[in-house]
């Protein structure tokens, strides 16, 4: 049976957030079913990049698919005095995974107040084959 679970916040730029979803036997998978971004202040310009790995990223910024540990990345953009008003694209992997992630994000434009996020995960129970493998991906990925 797959439930939907979902996490928002607002992060600072530069910063990184660990979302908590390791379980002791590893018999929960996750996959993101959506993922959106939105600024904080309408006033500000935003250049945005948003990422969302398997591990503890150091930096962000470089959007690169040949990543093992991406899961996904999303670019929001916002700047009414130029007339792009927020406006974002995000892709995200169709991937099952069943460990903590981390959501990153820096800011290249005159944006100071943060962006905020929202992610959607299926939660699905695993059997112990695919916990194994879950684990496994994600233990090869931190190395």
């Amino acid at each position: 049976m797959s439930r939907i679970v979902s996490f928002r916040g607002l992060i600072a730029s530069g910063d990184q957030e660990r979302i908590s979803l390791t379980t002791i036997r590893g018999l929960i998978g996750y996959r993101i079913v959506k993922f959106q971004l939105l600024g904080s202040n309408g006033n500000s310009v935003y250049e945005s990049v948003v990422e969302i790995h398997t591990i503890n990223k150091a930096s962000v910024g470089l959007i690169d698919f040949d990543e093992t540990t991406l899961l996904a990345a999303g670019i929001y953009q916002d700047s009414s005095t130029n007339g792009i008003l927020g406006d974002s694209q995000v892709v995200f992997d169709n991937v099952t995974f069943n460990q903590d992630i981390f959501i990153s994000y820096i800011e290249s434009g005159s944006a100071t107040t943060g962006i905020n996020y929202y992610i959607e995960l299926e939660q699905k129970d695993l059997n112990l084959d695919e916990a194994t493998v879950a684990t496994l991906k994600n233990i090869r990925n931190n190395d």
